[in-house]
């Protein structure tokens, strides 16, 4: 097991007996369609969605002072364990229970350094 499967493991475990802050979530991404040569869509691209933990906090200083900050922005902390594929700006992310449930954009989007949880700011949609 990775350090960073045992942490995401802890941090699930945790939050499953009441105890964590991460909820059970949805990160999910458009599909990429195929155009033809003048541009016209042939077949609409297949959706991504992929099951994940999250847990929505207060935004960073550093977030702050990012282009493009709005004072609803939240910071959103996804374990990366499990994923297929890096958080990036074109994912949603839909928590499904707790206080800040509901569905995010994600705005900006880093790996923290031991891997363990994408950091990034959401904005609610």
């Amino acid at each position: 097991m990775t350090i960073p499967a045992a942490f995401a493991r802890i941090a699930t475990a945790f939050s499953a007996a009441g105890l964590g802050p991460y909820q059970p979530s949805v990160a999910s991404w458009p599909g990429v369609p195929v155009e033809d040569d003048g541009g016209s869509i042939i077949t609409p691209g297949t959706p991504v969605e992929i099951d994940v933990m999250a847990q929505v906090d207060s935004v960073t200083d550093a977030m702050r002072t990012e282009a493009g900050f709005v004072d609803r922005d939240v910071r959103l902390l996804v374990l990366a364990d499990g994923l297929s594929r890096p958080i990036d700006t074109d994912a949603t992310v839909s928590v499904r229970a707790g206080a800040s449930a509901g569905a995010y954009s994600v705005q900006t989007a880093q790996l923290d350094p031991m891997s363990v949880y994408w950091d990034c700011r959401g904005r609610r949609i």
